[in-house]
């Protein structure tokens, strides 16, 4: 892996109370459209997701839409979608998302958001995956997360060896400029050292 050519963006179904959350949605969408990055997202139509799909679709972008059949109406799925896949549920949705994506970026959202871009941290923790992850931390939204975070290393329950592998942006122009440097140290971690080597990543 050399580039991304796909990203999976974590967001919420719902706008949240700064106006900056949803311009930052639109923003990324439109740039991952003029970056020719195809945008993996949850499916729906509504919030953050919403957003930031229609902005990806409406610069030309290619946007696949993973959502599992009992949210299609909750999440009022978004049938305009380049490419949409119906899940039978959360479980094939995560690992569909996983497969179709190059890196993670997980824009202000709520618990689904915290939990599927934590859960891909701890998939890469442990060693199953070396795939970009990245905390859009808009207006600090993820400040308190990134502190949790330190305070369980101060507590040595994240110990030596199983550090956390992830990035931090406080604006769209960070994100992909930080996930392609994480991704030339991932190649050339991969290209100076045996490939069951675990070797913890420096958080950019």
């Amino acid at each position: 892996m050399t580039d991304i050519r796909s990203l999976c963006i974590y967001c919420g179904s719902g706008h949240g109370n700064d106006p900056v959350f949803t311009e930052t949605a639109e923003a990324l969408g439109h740039l991952l459209a003029a970056e020719n990055i195809r945008l993996v997202y949850g499916g729906g139509s509504v919030g953050l997701m919403g957003t930031v799909a229609r902005a990806a679709l409406a610069k030309g972008g290619q946007v696949t839409g993973i959502i599992p059949q009992f949210l299609v109406d909750r999440e009022v799925m978004l049938p305009e979608v380049s490419e949409l896949i119906v899940t039978l549920d959360m479980h094939e949705r995560k690992r569909l998302m996983f497969e179709h994506s190059d890196a993670f970026v997980a824009l202000p959202g709520g618990i689904g958001t915290l939990e599927e871009v934590v859960e891909q941290m701890t998939w890469a923790q442990l060693g199953r995956h070396k795939k970009p992850v990245m905390l859009a931390n808009i207006n600090g939204f993820w400040d308190p997360l990134v502190s949790l975070f330190e305070h369980m290393s101060a507590s040595a329950f994240i110990r030596p060896g199983f550090e956390l592998s992830y990035g931090v942006a406080t604006s769209v122009d960070q994100i992909l400029p930080k996930i392609r440097k994480r991704v030339a140290q991932i190649q050339a971690l991969e290209d100076a050292r045996p490939k069951t080597d675990a070797v913890p990543l420096e958080r950019l």
